[in-house]
C-alpha cells in the first residue's frame, strides 16, 4: 500500500500546527481527519525531516535481527 503523505510532508503539517497555526486549518487543507493529525502527530512529533529516514533504516534493522534471533 502507498502512503499518502511522505514522511517530510507529515513532519511539515506537524511544524504548521506547532507554529500556532489552527488544527482543524492544517487537517481541512490536507484532507485528513483530525484522529490521523494526531496520530501521525505521536509518531513523528519532534523529529527534524532528517529523522524518519534514520528511524526506517532502524526499524528494518531490528527486523533482520529479529530473524537472526528466531533462527
Amino acid at each position: 500500500m502507498k502512503a499518502r503523505f511522505t514522511d517530510e510532508q507529515i513532519i511539515a503539517m506537524i511544524k504548521e500546527q506547532e507554529a500556532g497555526e489552527k488544527t482543524a486549518d492544517v487537517c481541512q487543507r490536507n484532507g485528513i481527519s483530525s484522529a490521523t493529525f494526531y496520530k501521525y502527530k505521536s509518531k513523528y512529533g519532534g523529529m527534524e525531516p532528517s529523522d524518519p529516514k534514520r528511524l526506517r533504516a532502524l526499524e528494518d534493522e531490528n527486523g533482520k535481527l529479529k530473524k537472526l534471533l528466531a533462527e
